[in-house]
């Protein structure tokens, strides 16, 4: 079995993944993705020792190597059914979509209107799925329903949708809007709800998933000059077999729409209907939209697409709330994310590694640097003195203060903070003064920079110490030097002068011998 294989057993799905494919203009590529292949309540996969069993979803390795326990999501997603109250109010009421029940049916519900209690059938399997994989323990999304109308996309652009401004025949009827939003994912929903509850053996309303418009990252953080990625998923059932497009005209056209606000200001960032490129307005920001329907989707629906926006080397002008919309002929649907831009500061400290002080002085200023960080806010810049007893720490006594902010010319920011130290005794020898930078871009702990503290005339040799020997020993070694060479000099001249003396005085033999 593949790495991608495994990977997907690991999570509780299958995946096939297909090949890319890059083409088009104006911001937009086609990807040929292959859909994920879904398990259902009561699946069994063979192969290299791998089952699943929904019923208690887990998997397990048949040579009893690892053991995977995945979660089968909520039964039930709680609600609240919004509607105009009249007056400029709003009303709201609870209501519940009912995903999955055991072999007694839908569990009673006395507390809810049967209209408002739906048991949701999802053809394409995009919203039961992604409750399939909700994490065990996390907080429950916040979700809201209201009533929908289809309409014509009001865009310019996205007119070509919709050629007729009346609604086919198959859209008649009640309509509600799903709105799920929460750490995990962001999706919406048009559900196509039957005009009175059924009774199963409980009064519930059968309610059909005829679009789903998903991101599984709502709010994306992206490291300050990085590329962004927004994923986007959408997946589309026809209302009703008899009116779905034929099997030679494939799925329905559809338009995407990327919008961004920021600063209370909003622009659009992309629009793209595949097919129609010449016809949308280009792309703003380097923008690209991977906008396409799958290429393993059935002619006849249901039917799944990409709709990933990709932004290059993020600044801090692109964070804001990014709208995603999906327009379909008379059909919308709409996700948010919050894109937020962030880069962890480099600190260092100065002087370093050590600094001095005499007993009863207070030592050199001390000055942290914490440089090129985003965001500007939430900066915090704590002082410690490291070296107590059993290795403790408490905070630094003196005076403190921040400077004023220094902007970059790639948005980020730096600063520094400064510490004036009181006099010091012989007893802060060798005790360390460390600066801790917290930041919303660094983890819990901060990131820290430290100094070490010497006390003159308790310390051995240092640096300078053992500079000022050196420079005395050569001194003094020239010095011995220059008096050798003035004794040598002074000396030399007399021993040539007892020479001179000795040589006078001696007689030659030869001399001698004459006389």
């Amino acid at each position: 079995m593949s790495e991608k294989a495994n990977q997907g057993l690991t999570q509780g799905y299958l995946t096939n993944p297909g090949p890319e494919e890059e083409g088009g203009a104006s911001g937009v590529l086609s990807y040929a993705g292959k859909r994920a292949v879904r398990s259902r309540e009561r699946a069994n996969v063979q192969g290299s020792g791998w089952s699943l069993r929904s019923g208690s979803q887990y998997w397990s390795m048949g040579k009893g190597l690892a053991t995977v326990v995945v979660s089968a999501g909520p039964q039930t997603i709680e609600c609240w059914f919004v509607e105009d109250a009249g007056g400029g109010g709003l009303s709201k009421k609870p209501a519940t979509l009912l995903l999955r029940h055991g072999p007694r049916g839908p569990p009673p519900r006395p507390d809810l209107d049967p209209k408002l209690y739906f048991k949701v059938d999802d053809p394409a399997g995009m919203l039961l799925a992604a409750f399939r994989r909700y994490p065990a323990g996390a907080h429950a999304p916040h979700c809201e329903m209201s009533s929908y109308i289809p309409f014509p996309a009001s865009a310019k652009w996205a007119r070509g949708l919709s050629p007729q401004q009346n609604c086919s025949r198959a859209l008649d009827g009640d309509w509600l809007m799903v709105s799920v939003s929460g750490t995990v994912f962001s999706l919406s929903s048009l559900l196509r709800p039957l005009p009175e509850p059924q009774r199963e053996p409980v009064f519930i309303t059968m309610a059909t998933v005829v679009l789903t418009v998903l991101t599984r990252h709502p709010a994306p953080r992206i490291h300050l000059g990085k590329d962004a990625v927004l994923d986007l998923r959408f997946a589309y059932a026809p209302p009703a077999l008899e009116d779905a497009p034929s099997v030679a005209s494939g799925p329905p056209p559809f338009g995407l729409e990327w919008r961004r606000q920021h600063r209370g200001k909003g622009h659009l960032l992309l629009a793209a209907i595949p097919g129609l490129l010449e016809k949308m307005p280009p792309a703003r920001e380097k923008a690209v939209a991977f906008a396409a329907w799958d290429d393993d989707n059935d002619p006849w629906g249901p039917w799944t697409g990409n709709g990933t926006l990709w932004l290059p080397a993020v600044s801090p002008s692109q964070e804001g709330v990014y709208l995603a919309t999906v327009h379909l002929p008379y059909l919308q649907g709409q996700v948010s994310l919050e894109l937020t831009v962030h880069k962890p500061p480099r600190v260092s400290l100065t002087p370093a590694p050590i600094v001095w002080a005499a007993p009863g002085e207070a030592p050199p200023e001390l000055l942290c640097l914490v440089s090129h960080f985003y965001p500007e806010e939430g900066l915090e810049v704590e002082w410690e003195l490291r070296g107590g007893p059993e290795g403790s720490s408490r905070k630094a006594e003196g005076k403190t203060w921040v400077s004023t902010v220094r902007h970059h010319s790639d948005g980020s920011v730096s600063q520094s903070g400064h510490l004036q130290l009181p006099p010091v005794t012989d007893k802060q020898h060798g005790v360390r003064y460390a600066c801790r930078v917290r930041h919303p871009s660094l983890p819990s702990s901060g990131r820290s920079a430290e100094v070490t503290l010497e006390v003159a005339g308790f310390s051995g040799p240092s640096i300078e110490d053992g500079i000022g020997l050196f420079l005395s020993a050569f001194l003094l070694l020239g010095l011995f030097k220059a008096l050798g060479w003035m004794a040598a000099y002074l000396t030399i001249p007399k021993i040539l002068k007892e020479k001179a003396s000795a040589t006078s005085l001696t007689v030659p033999k030869d001399e001698k011998k004459s006389e």
